[in-house]
């Protein structure tokens, strides 16, 4: 990389994080005003909003992956992690309390969220992965752990609520939301703490990486400073995306859109989980497959881990409705989902096919958006 080019990531990196933040606040206090405005300028703020979302989110990236070669994995994997999940939780919650009650839009966020890494990012992964490397082997202790757990959270916060017999069909009694948050958070707590410390081997990838030997250059800077950075960064891509969000749920209703939760919910996925999912494909194209898994099934269990519990802490305290069961065909997408999952990592190792595999699921996971 050229002296110039280093210059401008740096410029990159440290200037569009603060300034996604300072505008987001700008429009959250009101100094620019957006309620007022007429249709060209909030499709014009909507769309100035996108583009600095996107820009932040590569720019956040930087730091996040600077963090991680400091402080190694499986540290690194779950700072981003961490922090992703926190932005999940802030938009969800601040949706859920714009405007008319949405009780489903965290089930289809979580959802989004589960299907897009499972099949979407997994799947490019395992395919520009065996394409460049032709097969790519995977510890399967540590993705059988990513697995059982991602099962296991899934079918209990969103199989389950639709046989439950105390409330109506999708939903959990205020004892059984509690509880099955709780159960939630001490399963993903058990993870990670299995994670950091007593199985670590079983998820670090032993071979050396290439990219390593950019370490000095790509974690130039005070680690606190990366911090600092990713989390200010982080911030404005929240706050900026509950604008966008709260824009395209407004015009979604005024058009009468069918499943709009639906629509926001994989718009919101999507653009929360950009980081990880760049971060993951990289790392398979460096053949560093197993950090990509890392990465991205890691979002998934810390997503219905982190983020249904904290929005049923939400429900129970504001008493808005919360609807967490799947209908019947996207319990069937999840199944499928997980269940290729399972086969895919069986063996130990991947190809294109296997990659193909997944994003086949993707695809119709896409199209049901559009046709329901």
């Amino acid at each position: 990389m050229s002296a110039t080019a280093s210059v401008r990531t740096a410029l990159f990196s440290y200037v569009l994080p603060p300034a996604s933040f300072l505008l987001a606040l700008v429009f959250r206090v009101g100094i620019v005003p957006i309620e007022g405005t007429g249709s060209p300028a909030l499709v014009a703020i909507d769309g100035l909003s996108i583009v600095i979302v996107l820009s932040t989110v590569f720019a956040t990236l930087n730091h996040a992956e600077a963090i991680a070669h400091r402080v190694r994995e499986p540290y690194g994997t779950l700072v981003l992690t961490f922090a992703v999940t926190t932005i999940e939780v802030s938009v969800i919650v601040s949706m859920m309390l714009h405007g008319a009650n949405n009780p489903t839009l965290a089930r289809e966020s979580v959802f989004s969220t589960v299907m897009i890494v499972c099949t979407g990012i997994v799947g490019i992964c395992l395919t520009v992965g065996g394409w460049r490397h032709s097969r790519q082997d995977i510890k399967r202790q540590g993705t059988s752990a990513y697995l059982s757990v991602l099962i296991g959270l899934t079918v209990l916060t969103m199989v389950l609520p639709n046989f439950t017999l105390t409330t109506g069909p999708g939903t959990f009694s205020p004892v059984q939301l509690a509880f099955v948050s709780l159960l939630s958070v001490l399963f993903y707590a058990g993870f990670v703490f299995a994670q950091s410390y007593g199985q670590k081997d079983d998820f670090a990838d032993e071979r050396p990486s290439l990219h390593a030997a950019a370490g000095p250059r790509a974690t130039s800077g005070s680690l606190a400073r990366h911090f600092l950075f990713l989390f200010v960064g982080l911030g404005g891509i929240v706050l900026l995306t509950e604008q966008v969000a709260a824009g395209v749920e407004d015009g979604l209703a005024y058009l009468q859109v069918a499943q709009s939760d639906a629509i926001v919910g994989a718009l919101l996925a999507t653009v929360i989980l950009m980081p990880e999912a760049i971060s993951a494909i990289k790392a398979a194209l460096r053949n560093e497959l197993q950090r990509g898994l890392n990465v991205a099934l890691g979002s998934a269990c810390a997503t219905i881990g982190m983020t249904i519990p904290a929005v049923a802490a939400a429900s129970l305290i504001t008493q808005h409705p919360l609807t967490l069961g799947l209908n019947s065909g996207d319990t069937v997408l999840l199944l499928l989902a997980l269940t290729m999952s399972v086969v895919s990592f069986g063996t130990g190792r991947t190809t294109i096919l296997t990659g193909l595999s997944h994003l086949v699921i993707f695809v119709a996971y896409v199209m049901l958006i559009v046709v329901p």
